[in-house]
């Protein structure tokens, strides 16, 4: 953190669920020897209990893409190495992903790598152009399924977990470290389009005309997707984050039939293992974008955290989903790249929405290249700094005469 700030929070002896107490506004010793004890958290203690949509003293901040264009040291490594090459060489890896922890004092560092990993392990060619990731010989009927490898993550990946290893060697046991991979759908996309596609056709046309074999190709992808990520927990990721970007592609219909029980799958194999060596359940983010029609569903996948994007009021999808699924997000990235005031009024709003429990504040998908990086500091700043006790002290600014009774 930055000077000041954590002293700034220490300063705030209420939390989020402590004020829940103490609705005279006085509180007693015990709680606020339980606030002390909060604000005393760990960067990882901090996210974890998010998750768990456990008391706070704050809501955790990152962003998507953090380690990204906007970042003028990320240009000057990429002016010398190739996107792959950075993601396959861990030293260069852990480089870029320290990257926004060092400038923007984050409170998780998301490990740098890309989504389509796996399906060049599962033995699919993976080339990056200028319009975007690009797939030569993409799946399109029961042999290419077939063909799928179902590939050992300490082989073929094996660069992903040392990584994460390097990264939580120097980041220490108290900043978590996140891992991710693509939902089963979103990797179908590419795998069976070969690139990103405005309604990805090809895809599509696979699962109405042949339903059974999409079924097979998502269950594959999921089984091999929950020991990929299976292999970063175990490498010393905290969380994991689930990208179904594509999921708002699907009417409600074809989600509940394909897309949720691939992920359900995925997610349902990593708990099994995570049981069976007793360690205790690994959080699971999911983020979808475009998906305000799926999200009762999507609350059902067994995800820890639903992430959303900007069109999704926080309050309303906490109302419809209870208070057990904490949720991520959601400013639209665009704020970012308008003045400090409006970034902070955003940031306000958007924690207000949930009063800061159960939520990592994020943006509503990847930061954008052209975003300052004063902005982005600002951002995280604002998130680091409100509290619910703030929130109350804006209320009785903007309503002196309230009656408190």
């Amino acid at each position: 953190m930055r000077a000041g700030r954590s002293d700034m929070m220490k300063a705030h002896t209420n939390t989020m669920g402590v004020e829940e107490k103490t609705g005279s506004g006085v509180a007693s010793r015990s709680d606020r020897v339980e606030a002390i004890a909060l604000n005393a958290l760990t960067r990882k203690e901090l996210f974890l209990r998010a998750c768990r949509c456990e008391p706070v003293p704050r809501a955790p901040v990152w962003i998507m893409r953090q380690a990204g264009r906007y970042l003028p040291e990320y240009r000057e490594i990429r002016k010398q190495h190739a996107f792959l090459e950075v993601a396959k060489t861990p030293e260069l890896s852990v480089e870029v992903s320290l990257q926004p922890w060092r400038r923007l004092s984050v409170d998780a560092v998301i490990m740098f790598s890309d989504i389509l990993i796996p399906a060049e392990a599962m033995g699919l060619g993976l080339e990056l152009t200028d319009g975007g990731p690009v797939l030569p010989t993409p799946v399109r009927g029961a042999a290419e399924v077939d063909a799928l490898r179902d590939f050992d993550p300490e082989v073929e990946t094996r660069f992903v977990g040392e990584t994460i290893r390097l990264l939580c060697r120097e980041l220490g046991p108290e900043v978590p470290v996140l891992g991710f991979a693509a939902a089963p759908w979103t990797l179908a996309c590419y795998l069976v389009d070969g690139r990103g596609r405005e309604g990805f056709p090809a895809t599509k046309t696979m699962m109405f005309n042949e339903p059974k074999l999409f079924r097979r190709l998502l269950e594959k992808i999921a089984r091999v997707t929950a020991g990929y990520l299976k292999a970063q927990i175990a490498a010393g990721v905290a969380a994991v984050q689930l990208f179904d970007t594509w999921a708002g592609e699907l009417a409600a219909r074809e989600y509940r039939e394909f897309a949720l029980p691939a992920t359900q799958l995925l997610i349902g194999e990593m708990d099994i293992a995570l049981n069976e060596s007793n360690n205790y359940v690994t959080p699971v983010i999911l983020y979808s974008k475009a998906t305000g029609h799926l999200l009762k569903e999507v609350a059902t996948s067994g995800a820890t955290v639903l992430s959303v994007d900007w069109r999704v009021d926080l309050a309303e999808l906490r109302r419809k989903i209870g208070p057990e699924i904490a949720l991520q997000g959601n400013i639209d990235p665009c704020v970012m790249l308008g003045k400090e005031a409006d970034i902070v009024r955003a940031v306000g709003a958007t924690l207000s929405a949930t009063g800061g429990r159960g939520h990592i504040l994020n943006l509503g998908h990847g930061i954008l290249p052209t975003t300052p990086v004063e902005n982005a500091q600002a951002f995280v700043r604002a998130g680091q700094e409100w509290s619910a006790h703030a929130k109350n002290v804006e209320e009785e600014e903007e309503n002196p005469g309230r009656d408190n009774g």
